[in-house]
């Protein structure tokens, strides 16, 4: 492929990708407008007009956002490529540092610093100025900056050991570099799943022995019927950062644990916390969460297989913008990243789909083991305290969303009551 050629087809699927998905968001946008004023009427005696409104008037503004962002996204995306930031990064930290793995790093750590600093008023605005609108926002200033050192610690921490290990396998270790980096890359991910329940999570929020002792019994038994084992039962103060509420497990093996934020547990009875948490249940009894870590890995493996064959072609670099003099390992790991997802926005929708149908599944399987009524209940008001519109566009729901909307799920899990 010629070098001029790769810059067509990577503007082509730029612009083809920026142009659906502000026609997604115009019909997102529509279709909730035009359904604001009415209630669906399965959701009529549970869910008031104005909490419909305000779900609607919430989906709408984040809406709206998502456009800047992508606005945003794709100039900077341009400035890195084609518009020649990239080369000129480049050119000055070689300059300063020479031809050499300090380069190397400190290019991804600059372009790094660059994207975050571009992303953090985006992040500002979402958290202090819609999430603050809509009542939801819990997060102080201070909190704020303090997960952004953090998280630039554990960067910087457990990110350049790992970045420096890659570059370092990619120079050396010959034409299957690729291989034996998605060796090490898998080994990383399953050691996380070990160290972020007991390491890493505990940096950002508290978690608490389930002290409620009715509710705690109910849970064993639940996990006694079904057959699972956790390390412990945990309540997170997730109401320091969101008012929203969920559920979650974390961990592998014998670290597994079982995760509810204390916003989740204040609003729900008993019952329907059950229900929830058999639900999360049904995704690891029915493998959903060992096959999305095989599809994850396999797809890490084609990925990396791919950037092996691009990193030696100099079309790829002259075609983004780049000289192809200056190709390296770092440039060729920046570029793959920024420009991966223009090219693989078209899957979405078999993704959204596949985990939809994970979620019906884990819903049936909630419903085997405990009250459907109650799962449905209890989907109601998460739906009532997120704000979750009721009334989602379905193409845009197909591309975006993970889980069924609301009708369709309530309406499969009222057939297993």
């Amino acid at each position: 492929m010629s070098a001029f050629a790769f810059t067509q087809l990577f503007v082509f699927f730029l612009l083809l990708t920026f142009i659906v998905r502000f026609w997604l968001a115009f019909r997102q946008w529509h279709t909730i407008r035009n359904h604001c004023d009415h209630v669906p009427e399965q959701f009529a005696q549970n869910i008031s007009l104005s909490a419909h409104r305000k779900a609607a008037a919430y989906t709408m503004a984040k809406t709206r956002f998502s456009l800047v962002s992508l606005t945003v996204d794709t100039i900077v995306l341009l400035g890195f490529t084609l518009f020649g930031g990239l080369q000129y990064l480049a050119e000055f930290i070689l300059a300063h540092t020479g031809n050499n793995i300090i380069y190397e790093i400190a290019l991804i750590a600059v372009v790094s610093i660059i994207t975050g600093l571009i992303d953090l008023p985006l992040d500002y605005y979402r958290q202090f100025v819609i999430e603050e609108k809509f009542g939801f926002n819990k997060m102080t200033l201070s909190l704020f900056v303090g997960d952004i050192a953090r998280n630039t610690a554990i960067g910087v921490i457990i990110g350049l050991p790992v970045l420096w290990i890659l570059l370092a396998v990619m120079e050396k270790a010959g034409t299957l570099w690729w291989l034996y980096a998605w060796f090490l890359w898998c080994a990383f991910q399953f050691l996380m799943l070990f160290l972020y329940p007991s390491f890493i999570a505990p940096l950002f929020n508290q978690f608490s022995p389930l002290a409620d002792e009715n509710l705690r019994q109910r849970i064993e038994q639940l996990l006694q019927r079904v057959g699972f084992q956790a390390k412990g039962l945990f309540i997170m103060d997730g109401s320091k950062r969101s008012s929203h509420g969920n559920a979650y497990f974390t961990g592998f093996g014998a670290a597994k644990r079982v995760v509810f934020f204390d916003t989740l547990v204040e609003r729900l009875t008993p019952e329907e916390i059950e229900a929830v948490l058999a639900h999360e249940l049904g995704h690891f009894r029915l493998k959903h969460v060992t096959k999305r870590i095989i599809f994850t890995s396999l797809a890490s493996l084609a990925f990396l297989a791919l950037l092996g064959y691009l990193k030696n072609e100099s079309w790829f670099y002259a075609g983004l913008g780049i000289n192809p003099d200056l190709a390296s390992n770092a440039i060729a790991l920046i570029l793959f990243v920024l420009t991966l997802p223009v090219f693989t926005f078209f899957l979405s929708p078999l993704m959204a789909m596949n985990s939809r149908k994970h979620e019906f599944e884990a819903d049936a399987f909630s419903a085997k083991y405990t009250d459907a009524r109650d799962l449905a209940s209890a989907l109601v008001k998460m739906y009532q305290d997120n704000a979750s519109t009721l009334t989602p566009d379905p193409l845009h729901s197909a591309f975006y969303d993970s889980h069924p909307p609301a009708s369709l799920r309530i309406n499969r899990l009222l057939e297993h009551s």
